[in-house]
């Protein structure tokens, strides 16, 4: 065996240790690769380093390490964050430098302290040039090579001579970024409602979208102050229970519905899905609430569901003759049939309605032998109309192309005699 051979079953591959970390001032979070042996099982600090530069984060999970590896693996963690969400948080990461000391931690808090004070130069510098933004706050990197400006505007705004009026006043990189009205909640909102720190701030990470319908199935006021936010837009708490009142609604009778009570039989006015009680109406007017236990809904009997149909659909005449429209006899002369299954007598047209004229027999006038003619006269003067009509037709299309075939020679010939006097007189 060589010195360049491995043994079978043997590998030099090291696996990569990954470490979940959260940082920055939006919280992102990313997969950070790291050499360390063990994780502390409490709340650490770490200095990594990202794309932005040097930061501070904080350690996710620390109970969920074994051997210095996260036990979930990154497709775990991407199915939980909703890998196909535009609001990810996850980033591509970086790699971890050290866990902070107490000098780092303390400088930390100093550059904290120092971004309350380039948030309100921003602020003077945009007013004094009558700029269209509302900034927001400021986050000075744990590195000092970058400051980045939170602001919130309606539409776009060109702000670059802030930058570099920014640059100059702190000798560093500018970077802004524009966010919405949500994110706007996540950085500066506080305490809602219910007593709670704002759940965008604390751990809601992707914000799914909110609708009316929701607030109206949970019953709640419909007042936009009351179940709206403080980024405006309606809470994201009304989504928390929305499925489970799907549920709840699911299992409840529907309004109008005929339903059997220990009291006899009433109709559904109103429902509470919390409660799970049913206000039920009865025929003098009394209206009491039950369980859903003491309830049971009456099914119609099909019988008398059919009859409803019945009476809704409009009346129509029965057709006699297989749907063919009932012809009276003619004046002077006798009906045409004797009984329901008796034979037709009935005489030709020529005999029923001499004409005065003789027409040209057509294929289609022509009766053969044996078979009568069962038209009515009307009927067989219109037919007549209308093969008269064709054969105008007929002529007139005869005689256009009779018309285009004439011009078309004597445009021939026109152009044949032009051509043959231009060849004598170049001969000439």
């Amino acid at each position: 065996m060589t010195e360049n051979e491995t043994p079978k079953g043997k590998s030099h591959k090291q696996i990569k240790k990954q470490m979940l970390v959260r940082y920055g001032r939006m919280s992102l979070m990313g997969w950070f690769s790291h050499e360390e042996a063990h994780i502390p099982k409490v709340e650490s600090k770490v200095v990594i380093k990202t794309s932005r530069g040097m930061e501070i984060g904080g350690v996710v999970g620390p109970y969920n390490y074994k051997g210095g590896n996260f036990r979930s693996s990154c497709e775990d963690v991407d199915n939980y964050y909703c890998k196909k969400s535009k609001e990810r948080p996850l980033t591509d990461g970086g790699t971890f430098v050290r866990f902070a000391s107490k000098a780092d931690l303390i400088e930390a808090e100093h550059l904290d302290a120092s971004s309350r004070d380039e948030l309100k130069c921003c602020t003077k510098f945009a007013s004094e040039m009558n700029l269209d933004m509302k900034i927001i706050d400021a986050e000075h990197l744990f590195g000092g090579e970058r400051i980045v400006i939170y602001f919130s505007s309606n539409g776009r705004v060109d702000f670059r001579e802030l930058v570099k009026k920014l640059a100059r006043e702190y000798q560093t990189r500018i970077e802004m970024r524009q966010i919405g009205s949500r994110d706007e909640a996540k950085l500066i909102s506080d305490v809602e409602t219910c007593g709670q720190e704002c759940c965008c701030k604390r751990f809601l990470k992707i914000l799914e979208p909110v609708n009316m319908r929701m607030a109206k199935l949970q019953k709640a006021t419909l007042d936009p102050s009351k179940i709206s936010g403080h980024c405006g837009r309606l809470k994201c708490c009304l989504r928390y229970e929305d499925e489970t009142y799907r549920e709840l609604k699911a299992i409840m009778p529907k309004r109008n519905a005929i339903v059997d009570t220990p009291q006899g039989q009433g109709k559904v006015l109103d429902s509470q899905y919390m409660t799970q009680l049913v206000v039920v109406q009865f025929e003098g007017g009394k209206r009491e609430a039950f369980g859903i236990e003491d309830i049971k809904r009456v099914s119609r009997n099909p019988q008398e569901q059919r009859a409803k149909q019945d009476d809704r659909r409009p009346e129509q005449k029965p057709r006699q003759n297989g749907g063919r429209p009932e012809q009276k006899p003619e004046q002077g002369g006798q009906d045409r049939r004797e009984g329901p299954a008796g034979p037709r007598n009935e005489k030709p047209v020529a005999e029923q309605t001499p004409e005065p004229k003789e027409t040209p027999k057509t294929k289609e006038s022509q009766v053969p032998a044996g078979e009568k003619n069962d038209k009515p006269k009307e009927q067989d003067q219109q037919d007549q109309k209308g093969r008269r009509g064709r054969n105008r037709r007929k002529r007139s299309n005869k005689n256009r192309n009779r018309n285009r075939n004439k011009g078309d020679n004597k445009r021939e010939n026109k152009n044949d005699t032009k051509g043959s006097n231009g060849n004598t007189s170049e001969g000439k």
